[in-house]
């Protein structure tokens, strides 16, 4: 009966959902190492498609009529987008944690971010390295003197700039800064709106603003790419879709639907609870037989002495019996 009661009070406290990175961080990173694996492949790939040389479209005389915008700085730099599309959204994540303490919604909710991002980042890379667009300001790239040099023949661009400064020039299509932006962002906004229960269907419109925040921020990340002229508008269209693209399937890889009534938290936290459940009922079952057996074992020792009509133990008769043939054969005398 004390294992039936202890199991009884720990259930409402796995309920609450007490794991933190000290209790369970290590089971559930080890669950998943394989998927931190494939994390390390992408960065490695990732990597490579950025050292090796895109495809050199060609660009004739005539193109570059539309590829004269002027060469500028972006709006938006580099290394700004890890913390737009990674930081931002880890930042969440560990509020939230400190929160709940809950680890699997940690864990899973920066393994599906990573997930999102670097695959994002993958396919990008590869259709940029394959596809070969030159930028809008493409001229200027190739001839940072402003004098076109061309083949005779052929009239095909024959540049005369940095070579590194001409090989981003052939990298128009998709736009990374977009695609990197909705990956992390979109993957954001699926989040927070599990969290905050947005399609409870109470029409609270306050929350579709806080959902919608995050695609704010990537729309304008994408639009700086068309402003700069490092983009043409499709290029930036075509990283949103596979950004925000990715970012969904890799959300609803660790997480339910936000509309879910289990929306709030991911796959593994519910499996767990199922799991702890069922070892309690089997515990408690187990426990439960045990008692069964022992009551039916003191209910197998019990002596009912039909003429008295009183219940005596086998052993209280075995023990007074030498009394009672005592005081039978004193009566007989």
């Amino acid at each position: 009966m004390r294992e039936v009661l202890y199991l009884q009070v720990k259930m409402p406290e796995i309920q609450l959902g007490c794991h933190t990175v000290r209790s369970h961080g290590m089971k559930v990173a080890m669950t998943h190492k394989h998927d931190w694996l494939i994390l390390l492949l992408l960065v490695i790939i990732e990597v490579v498609l950025n050292v090796i040389e895109p495809f050199h479209r060609f660009v004739g005389e005539e193109m570059m009529e539309d590829l004269k915008y002027p060469l500028q700085d972006n709006t938006v730099p580099v290394w700004a987008v890890p913390i737009i599309a990674m930081l931002i959204p880890f930042t969440v994540f560990i509020i939230y944690y400190f929160i709940r303490k809950d680890v699997y919604d940690l864990h899973h909710a920066i393994l599906g971010l990573l997930f999102a991002v670097l695959i994002t980042g993958v396919i990008t890379d590869a259709i940029k390295d394959a596809v070969g667009r030159p930028r809008p300001d493409f001229f200027w790239r190739c001839f940072p003197d402003g004098k076109g040099v061309y083949q005779n023949v052929t009239r095909d661009v024959i540049c005369t700039g940095d070579k590194g400064v001409i090989k981003e020039g052939y990298k128009s299509f998709p736009s990374g800064h977009t695609s990197w932006s909705f990956a992390g962002l979109v993957f954001l906004a699926w989040y927070l709106s599990g969290k905050i229960r947005a399609f409870d269907r109470r029409g609270h419109i306050a929350k579709l603003c806080i959902v919608f925040l995050p695609l704010l921020v990537a729309a304008l990340v994408g639009i700086s790419r068309v402003d700069d002229y490092w983009h043409h508008w499709q290029d930036v269209f075509a990283g949103a879709l596979l950004g925000s693209t990715v970012a969904s399937f890799c959300y609803l890889q660790f997480f339910p639907p936000p509309y879910d009534v289990d929306g709030w938290g991911p796959h593994a936290y519910f499996q767990m609870l199922a799991e702890s459940r069922n070892e309690m009922q089997s515990s408690s079952s187990n426990a439960n037989n045990h008692h069964l057996t022992v009551r039916q074992h003191e209910l197998e020792t019990v002596y009912i002495d039909p003429q008295r009509g009183v219940e005596e133990s086998q052993f209280n008769i075995r023990d007074t019996s030498p009394i009672l043939e005592g005081r039978e054969g004193n009566g007989r005398h």
